[in-house]
């Protein structure tokens, strides 16, 4: 544990701010009441969780493969008490995009950049000016994907036409008409299990969703879990769902009915990457296997955003919640929220982002060999990765039990 720091220090410290921002912010009963609810979380339940979405391999949105995930996390949510389900559909049409080789795309891949990127104009500056980094891009090639049954998986390519995706809803007792938003996007690509990006953020959603729906549980304000389809393509879903419900907000529907399909959203929680936090690249450009000392789970907020302030005002109630409860990780805040589900909702509520390492100064700079590789996969990974993960779901949980007013009853 990194502090012994009680609920009572995180209003102490934000409630003021918060309620400044439009934010609102509902202790939950008790210190225990949160250690309760976090105890609740397990290793293992949400390694189980991730094994059963890497059933689908990659789950490339336009594919079979994807709409079975679908239904699978529809029928999960359901099974553990998020019976309220719901589902986005969407058209996704795009023109079609230029081939590169493969070849040009496997030299992205495995050819580090080969230098030192500083201050003294051999790199591209901005977010990467400091240490080494490795070139990204997307594996199209399934013979690079060395075990035959997650290549057999991903064989099917995608198709234009409808999508779909699931979330269901946490009503609150007492402010149904208000809601956070906590969400993950279940698709991916590489020709992999895509269990990091992003099962690793699927699972972690779905686990938190078994647990504030338990039948013991109660929350003030409402929760919502949203699985995004579509996010590898440039936010899709998301974004369709933004374009669809951002104007239904609060809207009691039937009137009278004391029912909210879509309450006020007060914060929104994207969770994307979970696991890898090995380092930076060394100068031949391999990673570290292991994963580093220093690994934390990193808040991000977008600075560039017309919410920045408030953002900003949230990930550090997320981070306070961390200093309190989670048990092997620590959390750090950075201000550059990028290219995540997140982003169609950052200047229209504070809106962050829980991720392994900084998007823009480490993901992009080649920190995570496995991202949208074949090494996405279940052998690549180690405990201390998952605990990671399982630790980012320990800050959002107690995070959100305060935000929401949670409640354990007997």
């Amino acid at each position: 544990m990194f502090s012994n720091s009680r609920s009572v220090v995180i209003m102490g410290l934000f409630s003021a701010s918060l309620a400044a921002s439009g934010l609102a912010l509902a202790q939950a009963e008790d210190d225990d009441t949160i250690r309760d609810l976090v105890s609740r979380l397990d290793l293992e339940s949400y390694k189980t969780t991730i094994r059963g979405l890497t059933q689908f391999g990659d789950r490339r949105q336009g594919t079979e493969r994807n709409r079975q995930a679908v239904d699978w996390i529809e029928a999960w949510l359901q099974a553990v008490g998020c019976e309220n389900t719901q589902r986005i559909t969407y058209t996704f049409d795009p023109e079609p995009r230029p081939r590169r080789s493969q070849a040009a795309v496997n030299t992205d891949l495995t050819t580090p950049t080969g230098g030192a990127v500083g201050r003294n104009g051999n790199g591209p500056g901005g977010s990467s000016i400091y240490g080494y980094r490795n070139r990204t891009g997307v594996n199209r090639d399934l013979q690079a994907q060395e075990d035959l049954r997650i290549r057999e998986l991903n064989m099917e390519e995608p198709v234009n036409g409808e999508r779909q995706q699931v979330y269901c809803t946490k009503v609150g007792t007492t402010y149904p008409d208000e809601m956070y938003i906590i969400s993950a996007h279940m698709d991916g690509h590489g020709v992999n299990e895509a269990l990091n990006d992003d099962g690793s953020g699927t699972a972690l959603v779905m686990e938190l969703a078994r647990i504030f729906n338990s039948a013991d549980v109660e929350t003030e304000r409402s929760i919502r879990f949203a699985l995004w389809n579509n996010e590898e393509t440039g936010l899709n879903g998301s974004g369709a769902y933004v374009e669809q419900r951002r104007e239904l907000q609060g809207i009691e529907s039937p009137p009278g009915s004391g029912q909210y399909p879509e309450p006020r959203w007060l914060g929104m929680i994207q969770h994307d990457m979970m696991l890898w936090d090995h380092g930076a690249p060394r100068a031949d450009g391999t990673v570290s296997s292991e994963q580093r000392p220093e690994a934390d789970v990193n808040i991000e907020f977008q600075s560039a955003s017309e919410l920045a302030d408030a953002s900003m005002r949230l990930a550090f109630v997320f981070k306070a919640a961390a200093d309190a409860y989670n048990t092997d990780y620590p959390a750090s805040v950075g201000p550059h929220m990028t290219n995540t589900d997140s982003t169609p909702f950052m200047n229209i509520v504070p809106s962050i982002s829980l991720r392994e390492n900084e998007r823009g100064a480490h993901t992009g700079a080649g920190w995570n060999p496995t991202w949208h590789t074949p090494l996405d996969v279940w052998a690549t990974f180690s405990d201390e990765d998952f605990r990671l993960g399982l630790n980012a779901a320990q800050t959002t949980l107690s995070a959100v039990a305060q935000l929401v007013g949670a409640s354990v009853g007997n």
